[in-house]
């Protein structure tokens, strides 16, 4: 029924209960006012009603949600549909839409999946996050980085080094704390070591299989033997100087009467060890930090691109050695009430990521069940859920696929059908939906005319919130001139273009 509101000096004379008076003065009569200008109808026509399928009325009323996403947080670009301005906070709507602040990146190569993750990163640290990068692989996140203000660290030989066993800058000032503390943050950091260290001997330059009791017996006794004999941080070398000469107490644990008993356990560790400080590896993780993380800089991230020419093996122990060192020095930190500011973590290329062991597989569930109460942003980019099933044991196959699930936020950029069958399985896409994201991994032209070719989905992304029946929003991101400098990650393809122009 229409409102309208009604002359004052007819209301002057109307008869009636105040409540009448002011009841006439907004609902218009069935025929209108009768009054000059009033709109009085002689005749009303009668409403006509129709029936028909959900399909068709569609067509007639095509309201399908009822609002779209709160504009709140950091701005992506506009609605395909509708042009109005699309953000996403998955930080701020824990709580209200979403349960977890984890945001889930997923599409083929080359549409963007970078882009957004950064845009992100940009946003949240204007909010006051700091943005940690511990294992950029192909050096995506420096520029962004080096334009906050922030640390970038640069691992590979003949640059920066880490070691692994690092105490970290809390470590650095245990002396200042209390006795307790100081217990405490030893039995913490031997812990974070040995989980390290268990991840790393699984990995394919390790044991390529998870440590036995005996092994995992030796090698936590002589962890604790060597950070009480080291003065500063112990290394690997140091550790596995003390594995091959082990004091009585790790005879006593192992229950051995002399060494060549000892040796028979523990052979297959200490070689193992001893194999990370030579080979590929040599030279990267088997001495002292040379550059300590600054915990204090608004963004951090450590480059591992130099290793990428020594194989997939190497990059992947690279990945879980600089994860296990920068995780746990923040965590550590945070732990003793030193680091107070939130993180966005952004892990690109997580395939490289989950193939770099169970430790890294386990790092990334522990993450995404605590960050909530921990105030983290995570950012899982991957191309596809092929890379979860690819994992070797079944304990991390299902470990891994848990990790979408406690994505609250999924940002779908262009993928092929079949990928979309996978992602539905998980988080349940309408038909439209799955449709309209696979329209855009069509190419739309082959190049063969010596045009460059765009993808026809680079920058669109679905933006889907929660688990429930709430339709996605199509959004096309849209960069500053400042973005398009600090995100191009086709510079390199478009000099040998050029070249091969030449």
């Amino acid at each position: 029924m229409a409102r309208f509101l009604r002359p004052k000096r007819v209301l002057e004379n109307e008869p009636g209960s105040q409540q009448q008076r002011l009841h006439n003065e907004v609902i218009a009569p069935k025929r209108g006012w009768p009054q000059p200008a009033a709109g009085r109808a002689g005749y009303v026509a009668a409403g006509h009603i129709y029936m028909g399928t959900t399909s068709q009325v569609a067509g007639l009323y095509p309201w399908m949600q009822a609002s779209g996403l709160p504009v709140e947080g950091v701005p992506l670009g506009p609605n395909l549909f509708t042009q109005s301005m699309v953000a996403i906070d998955p930080a701020g709507w824990v709580g209200k839409i979403t349960n977890n602040p984890g945001v889930w990146i997923q599409g083929q190569p080359g549409v963007g999946k970078s882009a957004i993750a950064k845009r992100l990163c940009l946003g949240y640290a204007a909010y006051g996050y700091q943005v940690v990068c511990p294992g950029d692989v192909k050096g995506e996140y420096s520029d962004l980085v080096k334009h906050l203000g922030g640390q970038v660290v640069r691992v590979g030989r003949g640059l920066d080094r880490i070691n692994p066993l690092d105490s970290g800058p809390l470590g650095r000032r245990m002396h200042t704390l209390p006795t307790a503390d100081q217990d405490r943050l030893k039995d913490e950091i031997n812990g974070r070591r040995s989980e390290f260290l268990h991840g790393l001997l699984s990995g394919a330059h390790g044991l390529g299989r998870r440590t036995n009791a005996p092994e995992a017996s030796a090698l936590t006794e002589a962890l604790r033997t060597t950070t009480d004999r080291a003065e500063a941080d112990p290394t690997i070398p140091d550790l596995v100087k003390v594995l091959r000469s082990p004091p009585q107490d790790v005879y006593d644990r192992l229950l051995v009467a002399d060494h060549a008993q000892y040796v028979e356990l523990a052979r297959e560790v200490i070689t193992a060890l001893t194999n990370l400080c030579d080979g590929p590896l040599a030279g990267l993780f088997d001495g002292p930090t040379t550059t300590p993380l600054d915990l204090d800089a608004p963004a951090v991230s450590v480059d591992l691109r130099s290793l990428l020419s020594a194989g997939d093996q190497v990059v992947a122990a690279g990945l879980l050695a600089t994860w296990s060192y920068s995780y746990a020095a923040v965590d550590t930190a945070r732990a003793f009430g030193q680091a107070s500011r939130p993180l966005i973590l952004p892990l690109d290329e997580m395939w490289r990521a989950l193939r770099a062991g169970p430790g890294m597989v386990g790092a990334l569930d522990g993450m995404t069940r605590l960050n909530r109460s921990k105030g983290e942003v995570s950012l899982m980019i991957t191309h596809s859920l092929r890379d979860l099933e690819a994992l070797p044991t079944e304990e991390d196959r299902a470990k891994a696929a848990g990790l979408m699930e406690r994505c609250d936020t999924l940002l779908l950029a262009a993928m092929p059908p079949s990928e979309l069958d996978r992602v539905s399985a998980q988080r349940q896409l309408t038909v439209e939906e799955r449709n309209l994201v696979a329209r855009w991994a069509s190419p739309s032209s082959t190049g063969a005319d010596g045009a460059h070719v765009i993808h026809p989905g680079r920058g669109k992304y679905l933006v889907r919130i929660g688990s429930g029946e709430r339709i996605g929003e199509a959004v096309q991101l849209q960069l500053t001139a400042t973005e398009l400098a600090l995100y191009d990650t086709d510079a390199a393809m478009r000099r040998q273009f050029r070249k091969g122009e030449d």
